[in-house]
């Protein structure tokens, strides 16, 4: 038995999310898996560093499948990119230890949310950035953000239902850089929840406006409760762009 390590870049635009479903084959799991197995000539399940909602791209997830498949790694990536489609590219392929896996060894994962801060949006640039045209007030954004550092409870800034998983996460970093019009939010933290980066997105957006204030942000975190952050901001501005192990 074999345990092999892929990394992956896709588009996330045409896909609902990354996770199987059993009512869609259109997920981004769904159609490696479909590749992989008809290579192996075996039923293949691969496991990632986590689930991207639909829409919401990858510049370098991080997935792991077990195998009795003898082909060379080389040859597997060949085999992926011959045979995926055009909006998912298997980057690397290695062969790990048995003990590695995707989602449980990840220590710290980075997320970069693309902003369009002009008056006009890029056309060439449009599904991949969220067009804001209204002025953003970057610096009360930064203080904001500095707030969300460090490990909180960040039950407010997710959809996650469920009250049986913890909320707590810890938050290494936040950066905002704005470069003619343009804003990179990055995002680094030990793990992340359901419509977490974009729902802290949404809620520095809704500062850089003025909607809320940077005082705002310890009453969110205290309250708890999902309908104090602020918006979801759009899927198509989010790309996982970094997993460390």
């Amino acid at each position: 038995m074999r345990n092999i390590k892929i990394v992956i870049e896709y588009d996330g635009t045409k896909y609902k999310g990354w996770q199987r479903l059993g009512d869609s084959d259109n997920t981004i799991q769904h159609k490696i898996e479909t590749v992989l197995s008809k290579m192996a000539g075996e039923n293949i399940e691969i496991t990632a560093s986590g689930r991207t909602d639909a829409g919401v791209h990858a510049t370098n997830q991080v997935a792991n499948f077990r195998t009795e498949c003898s082909m060379s790694d080389h040859k597997i990536r060949s085999y992926c990119y011959e045979y995926l489609p055009e909006d998912i590219v298997v980057k690397s392929v290695q062969e790990m230890d048995l003990n590695f896996h995707a989602r449980y060894n990840a220590k710290v994962k980075k997320y970069v949310y693309n902003i369009c801060n002009n008056r006009e949006h890029n056309v060439f640039n449009r599904k991949y950035e969220y067009h804001i045209p209204q002025s953003l007030n970057i610096e009360n954004m930064i203080k904001a953000s500095e707030i969300l550092i460090g490990e909180h409870n960040f039950q407010s800034f997710t959809t996650l239902k469920t009250k049986k998983k913890s909320t707590v996460r810890n938050i290494y970093t936040i950066n905002i850089v704005k470069e003619d019009g343009n804003i990179e939010i990055s995002v680094q933290g030990n793990g992340f929840m359901k419509n977490m980066v974009r729902i802290i997105v949404g809620t520095l957006v809704e500062v850089g406006l003025g909607e809320k204030t940077v005082s705002d942000i310890s009453e969110i975190l205290d309250k708890k409760e999902r309908k104090y952050a602020g918006h979801i901001a759009p899927a198509k501005g989010l790309f996982l762009e970094e997993v460390n192990y």
